[in-house]
C-alpha cells in the first residue's frame, strides 16, 4: 500500500498536512490548514494512480479528473462540502473541499447500539430528508452527479445539526450521449451499500438509480444495525434478506416498504428519481406514523404533558365534573298540555232584491266561532 502524507508536509505551497482521517484501498483524507486564509482548515482528498494502468491509461485518467473535478468544484448545495481546488502533484491527484466537524452516522449509530437500540426513526427521516436535498441538487445537474459510495461513514452530522455528504472518492458525472457514468477516482464502494450493477466497477451501467439504492441500504443499516446483506448474496438466494420492520418492529409499515422498494435488485423495480422515494418516505403516513411522533419521548407534546402533569390532571378532572352534570335529565315538570279548539266556518246563503233579475248568490262568509273554555285532559 501507497505511503500516506506525514505531517506538516505543505502541497502547492498552501495545504499543510494536520493529520491523516481516512484511508481506504485508493486514496486517503486529510485535515490540513490553509496556509493563505488563516484560521481555516480544509478536507484533502488524495486519488492514488492505478498501479496497473499503462502511461496512456494514466494520462486519459488525469484527464477526466480534472474534467470531472472541476464539475464537482460548481456545486454550491448546503448539505454537500465545497470543493474549493483540485490540483496534482508526485503523480497523485488531490481535491480540496470544505472540512466538516462533527461526527458520521456509523459512529453514532455504534454510540446507539452500545445503548440498546439503533437511532431512532424520526431523527433519521429528519436525516433523510437532507439527503434527499442534495441527492436531487447533484442528480438534476447538467450532466448528473452521482455520488455512488453513500454509507453511514460518508454521512456527518454537524454540531448544528446539519447533514453533509462527504467523501466523493467515487463520484461520477453521467455522459449525455450514452447514459453511462465515468469516474473521478477509480473504486468499487462498499458492497452492502452498492447495487448489483456497480460491481462491474467503471464497465457497469450505473444512474441516479444506484444511488438511491445506498441510501436504502443506509438507512436500512442505521434504523435495523445491522446493514443488509450484499446483493450478490441476494442475487443467489432471493428473499434472503429480511425487511427492516422484522429486524426493529418499532419501524413504521411506510418507512418499511420505503426502503425495500429503493432496495429492489433491478433499477428498472426501484423508485425512478430521488423525489419519488422521498415522497414514499416522507409522505403523511398512516396514523401509526402520527401517535408515534405524538408519543415520542423527545416530541414537544411528551414533554409538555411531563412538565404540567399536575395541572392538566386538576383540569381533566373538572371537565369530567362539568359532563356530568351536564349529561344529568331535568327534573322540572312541564306545564299541562291544553286542547286548542279548532273554529268552524260555514256558508250562508245571501239574497239581493235591488236586482232587476233575482239572483241568489251563494258565497262564504267567515264566522267568528264562540269562545270555548280550555279543557283539562
Amino acid at each position: 500500500m501507497a505511503r500516506t502524507l506525514t505531517p506538516d508536509t505543505v502541497l502547492r505551497d498552501r495545504y499543510r498536512i494536520v493529520e491523516l482521517v481516512g484511508r481506504g484501498g485508493m486514496g486517503a483524507t486529510y485535515r490540513a490548514e490553509d496556509l493563505r486564509l488563516q484560521g481555516r482548515f480544509c478536507a484533502v482528498k488524495e486519488a492514488l494512480p492505478d498501479p496497473d494502468a499503462s502511461p496512456d491509461e494514466l494520462r486519459q485518467s488525469r484527464e477526466q479528473f480534472y474534467q470531472e473535478a472541476s464539475t464537482l468544484a460548481r456545486l454550491d448545495h448546503p448539505n454537500l462540502p465545497k470543493v474549493s481546488d483540485y490540483f496534482s502533484a508526485n503523480d497523485r491527484d488531490y481535491l480540496v473541499m470544505d472540512f466538516v466537524p462533527g461526527h458520521d452516522l456509523k459512529e453514532m449509530l455504534s454510540t446507539a447500539l452500545s445503548e440498546g437500540h439503533p437511532l431512532a426513526e424520526r431523527q433519521v427521516l429528519a436525516w433523510a430528508d437532507q439527503l434527499c436535498d442534495a441527492l436531487a441538487y447533484m442528480h438534476t445537474q447538467d450532466p448528473p452527479v452521482l455520488h455512488r459510495d453513500i454509507k453511514p461513514s460518508n454521512i456527518k452530522i454537524t454540531p448544528a445539526g446539519r447533514v453533509k455528504l462527504v467523501d466523493f472518492g467515487l463520484v461520477k458525472t453521467l455522459s449525455p450521449d450514452d447514459q453511462r457514468t465515468i469516474t473521478v477516482v477509480q473504486g468499487r464502494g462498499t458492497v452492502q451499500y452498492i447495487p448489483l450493477e456497480q460491481y462491474g466497477g467503471d464497465t457497469g451501467h450505473t444512474d441516479v438509480r444506484s444511488d438511491i439504492y445506498s441510501l436504502g441500504a443506509t438507512l436500512y443499516h442505521i434504523l435495523t444495525g445491522q446493514p443488509p446483506l450484499d446483493a450478490k448474496r441476494r442475487f443467489l438466494k432471493p428473499r434472503s434478506m429480511q425487511s427492516p420492520r422484522s429486524l426493529n418492529p418499532a419501524i413504521t409499515p411506510q418507512t418499511d416498504q420505503a426502503i425495500l422498494w429503493s432496495l429492489a435488485m433491478h433499477p428498472d423495480e426501484r423508485p425512478s428519481d430521488i423525489y419519488a422515494l422521498r415522497a414514499a418516505l416522507l409522505a403523511p403516513g398512516p396514523v401509526t406514523r402520527t401517535v408515534s411522533r405524538l408519543f415520542d419521548n423527545e416530541a414537544p407534546v411528551t414533554q409538555f404533558i411531563s412538565a404540567n402533569r399536575v395541572l392538566l390532571g386538576i383540569l381533566g378532572a373538572l371537565l369530567l365534573i362539568a359532563s356530568l352534570v351536564t349529561a344529568r335529565p331535568s327534573t322540572i315538570p312541564l306545564p299541562p298540555t291544553t286542547a286548542t279548539p279548532i273554529a268552524t266556518y260555514a256558508p250562508t246563503e245571501v239574497t239581493t232584491p235591488d236586482l232587476s233579475i233575482t239572483d241568489t248568490i251563494s258565497a262564504t262568509i267567515p264566522v267568528s266561532p264562540s269562545p270555548t273554555p280550555s279543557v283539562q285532559e
